[in-house]
């Protein structure tokens, strides 16, 4: 199961996006309840967080405000690890009788989740439902399979670019406005400071590069559902990988070191000042306040091609869904939209620092943090999603994107031949999964 979500670091959260189990649930046989009781006790699994009290207290509000509208009915929340949280929903799916009513999943395996037989269709509940007409169309898209809704956005992650106002200053440099001044920026600083890493960057980053493959116009793929055909090494998503690649050597940030870098690696380098430039996201604030940089950074959208314009950013986050095999279908799409609504994201901002689904809790959430306003700025220029495929989890266990980057990096193989056989492995994954 995939957690797209925060950088683990002292007041933040669980993991990077990037992080992957791969051992999820296996396609079931039916798993629908038969029924759908007004009363009772409905179960929920929600994500231990690093500091979890003030997410706790949150959702204990909501849980409460919930039991006064619905009377017999009781909540037990279990706050499960990260560690053991794939093989638990394995369990769950394949055991109805011992599966909660509701879990929070990482956004990036609604395909897969709906795949195995284990969310329930919820589109009609969310279309009559006030809060989500103001949703986020990406962090819908997060939600939605085939047409269908099968859960609701919890809260959603961006990257945009963290930078040192002190080097850039010394150095005579403003920040960069397109994704060439960027690469310019980076090389200059590296030349003039040989000790730092112009712009932070990692082979195994994924979620760091695929700005610049979409800023070029390229996609990870294109189709939908069952029909999706790897789009990697299309000639426009090839000039992204280039240029994401060029950033990789003695010019900006050695190979020997920066290949095997993952996301979270290049935000402990700028926050650690041995980077002057960091691709990070709104959940990395935490870590770099907690930093040796802290009061001397800002942050702005990442640049995309043309000046003054934003690179398309991955949409991160995590939902909640309601299970298939749920006795208790109403109760738990009330209690979804009491865990997700507008009034328990807005405190979950407060709380935890994550960002809301909603566009108007999102702009009241900018107005009161100006730390939020570039990530604000990145979503509302237009993030994008991974392929709604249940073969995304494969191909992002299989390593199959970061095993291309350090080839090109490493001079194993040029950027058409990388991208060609990642191409071929994506889809036989997309076969694979039917």
């Amino acid at each position: 199961m995939k957690l797209s979500a925060r950088i683990a670091a002292p007041a933040a959260a669980l993991v990077l996006a990037g992080l992957t189990a791969t051992a999820c649930a296996p396609q079931t046989s039916d798993t629908g309840a038969k029924g759908d009781e007004k009363t009772g006790t409905l179960r929920v699994w929600l994500f231990q967080e690093v500091g979890n009290k003030p997410k706790q207290k949150v959702v204990d509000a909501a849980v409460a405000g919930f039991g006064k509208a619905h009377k017999g009915a009781k909540v037990e929340i279990e706050y499960i690890p990260v560690e053991t949280r794939a093989q638990r929903v394995k369990a769950a799916f394949n055991d109805p009788k011992s599966a909660p009513d509701l879990i929070e999943y990482g956004n990036t395996d609604t395909a897969g989740y709906v795949k195995d037989g284990g969310l329930a269709d919820i589109s009609a509940e969310f279309g009559a439902w006030a809060d989500a007409k103001d949703t986020d169309p990406t962090a819908k898209q997060s939600v939605t399979v085939d047409g269908k809704i099968y859960g609701a956005p919890l809260f959603v992650g961006v990257r945009a670019l963290y930078y040192r106002t002190d080097i850039f200053e010394d150095l005579g440099i403003e920040a960069p406005k397109s994704q060439a001044e960027l690469i310019s920026a980076a090389k200059k600083i590296h030349k003039k400071k040989p000790g730092l890493y112009g712009l932070a960057v990692g082979g195994a980053y994924t979620y760091g590069a695929m700005p610049f493959i979409w800023a070029n116009g390229g996609e990870l793929a294109d189709g939908s559902g069952s029909g999706y055909k790897a789009a990697i090494n299309s000639a426009k998503a090839r000039k992204g990988i280039a240029a994401y690649t060029s950033l990789f050597g003695d010019s900006n940030c050695p190979a020997a070191k920066c290949a095997a870098m993952g996301g979270n690696a290049t935000v402990t380098a700028f926050a650690s000042g041995k980077a002057a430039m960091a691709i990070g996201g709104d959940f990395s604030h935490a870590a770099v306040e907690a930093g040796t940089v802290k009061g001397k950074y800002a942050v702005v959208p990442l640049p995309g091609v043309a000046k003054n314009s934003v690179a398309p950013a991955f949409a991160g986050g995590n939902n909640i869904g309601v299970l298939k095999s749920s006795r208790h279908r109403t109760l738990a799409v009330d209690l979804m939209k009491a865990l997700t609504g507008k009034e328990t994201q807005a405190k979950m901002f407060d709380a935890m620092g994550f960002l809301p689904t909603y566009t108007d809790v999102l702009a009241a959430a900018a107005k009161k943090e100006p730390f939020v306003e570039p990530f604000v700025k990145t979503l509302g220029a237009g993030a994008k999603f991974v392929p709604a495929s249940p073969a995304w989890g494969q191909i992002d266990s299989s390593l199959i994107l970061p095993t291309m980057f350090q080839e090109i990096v490493s001079g194993r193989k040029d950027v058409a031949k990388a991208s060609d056989d990642a191409a071929k492995k994506m889809d036989a994954a997309f076969a694979d999964a039917g």
